[in-house]
């Protein structure tokens, strides 16, 4: 079977640091004249500006470029006989922006891995590895023998390539999270920008010691792409960027030795192009857009043949010659069916199954019908789609800012597991100079207030955005206990314990983000910047001029 690594090198194409090329392919400014810094030239002036052009962006480990478009929101939604429409038969037209999404689910092996970082780098911190374990109670139910699901599902190695489950939207999103730093460290580290791991290696085990691996102390915590950034995970690499910008005088730290090495270096910054975009969970448009899949059904923007499953056709039995009436997704054929005949089972799966099985759709993602339902980023209303913008539509932000434990200095309050504390955002609007500093005066203020009326309320500014234009705030059932609030998250797909209905990527259902499920799973999404075209071969583009050389002189 095919196996997912989480730091596999196939999906990764690293960006180079920084070239002496302009954008368009120069080696200066196309305004200025002034020649951009570059680790080869002799001429580099102090405070040269440095450009990373050979950028190449490229998925991170797991991921498959989605390239984005068009979507009709609830378009692929059928009605049955009996089953209320789940998505109220409201159509819209909205664009998906490209992302990436994960190939497969999230499986227990994946999760596992989470949880071994976790016990080997807080090994005396039994809360935090109790608050990820997953809940394989989740199997338990009053008149069905699932004891050994309880004890083996996440753990035993029959199940290692299966979907991780009774994880709540909560844990789903620490481990994105988690993910995001974890790969980016991984990056930093094989390319030298941070210490290498065959240093850190040396220094931590005493073999092969040296005066490199022995000045090496192992990170106080670990690494946290955001603090990074902001530098305060002081760690430089043999090949960490060249710093241009050191005025004489001024401290400076190298990197190695030799020739070419003992020029001043610093942290990678964005504008580097080796930093990932986070991962995150997939909005609800996205994951719908994402499992339909109509790009294979699409020739210059005219889409011949509709979908109402991941795959083509009205069926969920495959019509190609060599797997014919074969079901195509994990799911509940009927009442009491969850598998077919013995000596012909119909889906090879009882309850879950490997999270790769059957075929890709025309993403090339796996088993985005049945299996497990998938947990997306949004929370829940029934009205979505009639209040959401057209352009990227979700419903969930809660804007906030990264916690400042040194206003003047502009350093981050991290946790005690070194990632940045949140608040809530101070204002919808970039603040004037005079505004940022009275406002960072009064969050100090109120910090070392103890006056109940004060705590939390730095100013009137609304960052919880979940509410906004909702026209449906809550459904109450029969006893008026409310059932959808701002803790209601949307989960979709449909899972080996749901009917055909639920495979359609239109239907949608929610749970509490703190609850968790035997049917309910993830994957990941990570935001792709720039062009939103894929790929350009074989398609028709607009020719770009070469750029025009800057020559300095009087032009004749």
């Amino acid at each position: 079977m095919k196996k997912l690594l989480l730091y596999s090198f196939t999906c990764l194409s690293l960006a180079a640091l920084l070239s002496g090329c302009s954008s368009k392919g120069g080696n200066s400014s196309s305004k200025t004249g002034i020649p951009y810094a570059n680790r080869k030239s002799k001429t580099n002036a102090s405070g040269a500006f440095a450009v990373a052009t050979q950028y190449r962006r490229a998925p991170g480990p797991g991921l498959i470029p989605i390239e984005g478009g068009v979507l009709v929101v609830g378009g692929s939604a059928i009605e049955v006989p009996g089953i209320e429409p789940n998505i109220y038969n409201y159509k819209r037209q909205v664009t998906v922006p490209s992302f990436y999404m994960d190939e497969t689910e999230v499986s227990n092996t994946d999760w596992l891995e989470y949880l071994h970082w976790i016990r080997y780098n807080y090994p005396e911190d039994r809360e935090f590895y109790y608050n990820e374990l997953p809940d394989t109670l989740v199997w338990r139910s009053a008149l069905s023998y699932n004891e050994p699901y309880v004890d083996n599902y996440l753990r035993h190695p029959a199940y290692r390539d299966y979907p991780v489950v009774g994880v709540s939207w909560e844990q789903a999103s620490r481990y994105c999270e988690w993910r995001t730093s974890r790969a980016n460290e991984f990056i930093l580290r094989e390319k030298g920008i941070l210490t290498d791991y065959k240093t850190l290696n040396a220094g931590n085990t005493g073999k092969g010691n040296n005066a490199t691996a022995a000045a090496t102390p192992k990170p106080d915590k670990p690494f946290n792409t955001d603090a990074y950034l902001n530098g305060q995970y002081d760690d430089k690499g043999k090949n960490a960027p060249v710093d241009y910008n050191t005025k004489a005088g001024a401290a400076t730290t190298t990197a190695g030795s030799g020739k070419g090495n003992t020029q001043p270096r610093r942290t990678a910054t964005l504008e580097d192009g080796v930093i990932m975009q986070p991962y995150r969970l997939p909005t609800e448009a996205e994951w719908e857009y994402a499992a339909l899949g109509l790009i294979g059904n699409t020739e210059y923007e005219n889409i011949n043949q509709n979908k109402i499953y991941p795959w083509n056709g009205l069926g969920v039995s495959s019509a190609s010659k060599k797997t014919r009436g074969m079901i195509q997704a994990n799911f509940k054929r009927a009442p009491g069916d969850y598998m077919g005949v013995g000596g012909s089972l119909n889906d090879k799966g009882d309850l879950t199954v490997p999270v790769i099985q059957y075929g890709a759709n025309d993403f090339g993602l796996y088993n985005m019908a049945g299996n497990v339902n998938e947990w997306v980023n949004d929370v829940y209303r029934t009205g979505t789609f009639t209040d959401a913008d057209a352009f990227n539509p979700y419903r969930g932000n809660y804007f906030t800012n990264k916690k400042l434990e040194d206003t003047q200095n502009g350093k981050i309050a991290l946790d005690k597991y070194g990632n940045p504390i949140k608040e809530n955002a101070y204002s919808g609007r970039k603040q004037t100079w005079a505004e940022k500093q009275a406002q960072a005066k009064r969050v100090d203020s109120i910090s070392k207030s103890t006056d109940p009326q004060t705590i939390g309320t730095t100013n009137a500014y609304q960052a919880d955005q979940r509410g906004y234009r909702d026209r449906q705030n809550t459904i109450l059932n029969e006893e008026g206990v409310t059932l959808v609030n701002d803790k209601s998250r949307v989960y979709k797909g449909g899972s080996w314990n749901d009917m055909a209905y639920w495979l359609n990527p239109a239907t949608r259902r929610f749970m509490q983000q703190d609850e968790s499920s035997a049917e309910v799973g993830f994957r990941c999404a990570m935001t792709m910047l720039g062009a939103p075209e894929i790929s350009t071969v074989g398609k028709r583009s607009f020719k770009t001029p070469p750029p025009k050389p800057y020559r300095v002189g009087r032009s004749k």
